[in-house]
C-alpha cells in the first residue's frame, strides 16, 4: 500500500543533508511552507543552496533560514525589499552567494529541469550583466541568452489538501512555484492543511499528481504568515 504520509515534519525531513540545492515554494508569504523552514532550521543541514523567489521577509520563514547561517548560495529573482535585512547583512558581509535570476527565467529553469530540457534560448537578460559568460545566439534576428535547468536534491512545498498517495492541490495564488519545484527535485517534501481520503480529490481539480510527491506531513492552518502576510 502506497502511502506517503510522514508522522511529524522532523521525520518528513530526515533525508535532507548538508550541501544540499533546496527549493522553497512561496511568493512572499503565499505559499511558502513556514512550518518545513523550521523544521529545516532544528533539522542543522548546512551549507545549502536554496533556490526561492526571494530571499526572505522580517525574521520569520527563509529570513529565520538565513540568519541561522545554513544557506550558502541563494538562487531567487527578488531578494531586496523594505524587510529584507537579513539577507542584506549576510550579504554585504560577504557570507551569503547570491545568483540573481530574472523572475520568468527563474520559474522556466525550474521547469525545464522538471520536464528533462537540456536547456532554452531566452531574450531576457542579453546584454546585461546577468548574461556574462553565457552562450548567445541570434535567432529570427533576435538575440537570445542560453539558461540552463535548475535542478534540486530537495523541494519544500505547501499545498492545500493531499491524499496518501502525494496527490495534491493548492489554495489560489499559494499554488504558485510549488507545481514546477515538484517536477525538478529528486525529493519533494509538501506540507498541507488537510490530509483526505484517496478517491476524495477530482482528477481533473489535481495539480501536482503524486508520482513527483515522495512525502507529506499535515500542519495546522495559523492566521498570518511569515512577517504578517496572510496564509494561503
Amino acid at each position: 500500500m502506497i502511502n506517503k504520509i510522514s508522522a511529524s515534519v522532523e521525520e518528513a525531513l530526515a533525508p535532507i543533508q548538508d550541501g544540499a540545492t533546496v527549493m522553497i515554494g512561496g511568493f512572499g508569504g503565499a505559499g511558502q511552507p513556514a512550518e518545513l523552514i523550521d523544521g529545516l532550521i532544528a533539522h542543522g543541514a548546512r551549507d545549502l543552496v536554496v533556490v526561492n523567489n526571494n530571499a526572505g521577509n522580517g525574521d520569520t520563514g527563509l529570513a529565520a533560514l538565513l540568519k541561522a547561517g545554513q544557506v550558502r548560495k541563494i538562487i531567487c529573482s527578488f531578494p531586496r525589499q523594505a524587510d529584507s535585512h537579513v539577507f542584506d547583512a549576510l550579504y554585504r558581509a560577504g557570507k551569503l552567494e547570491l545568483e540573481l535570476v530574472p523572475q520568468g527565467n527563474l520559474a522556466e529553469r525550474i521547469r525545464a529541469a522538471g520536464a528533462g530540457i537540456g536547456a532554452f534560448f531566452t531574450p531576457t537578460g542579453y546584454g546585461t550583466l546577468l548574461a556574462e559568460g553565457k552562450e548567445t545566439r541570434e535567432i529570427g534576428g533576435k538575440m537570445y541568452v542560453l539558461e540552463q535547468p535548475i535542478h534540486a536534491d530537495v523541494a519544500l512545498i505547501k499545498a492545500e489538501k493531499g491524499d496518501r498517495w502525494g496527490n495534491l492541490v493548492y489554495r489560489m495564488t499559494a499554488r504558485n512555484f510549488g507545481p514546477v519545484m515538484a517536477s525538478a527535485a529528486a525529493l519533494t517534501i509538501a506540507s498541507v492543511h488537510e490530509l483526505v481520503e484517496l478517491g476524495s480529490l477530482d482528477p481533473e481539480a489535481v495539480v501536482t499528481p503524486g508520482l513527483f510527491v515522495q512525502r507529506l506531513v499535515q500542519v495546522p492552518r495559523t492566521v498570518t504568515g511569515p512577517a504578517g502576510f496572510k496564509t494561503a
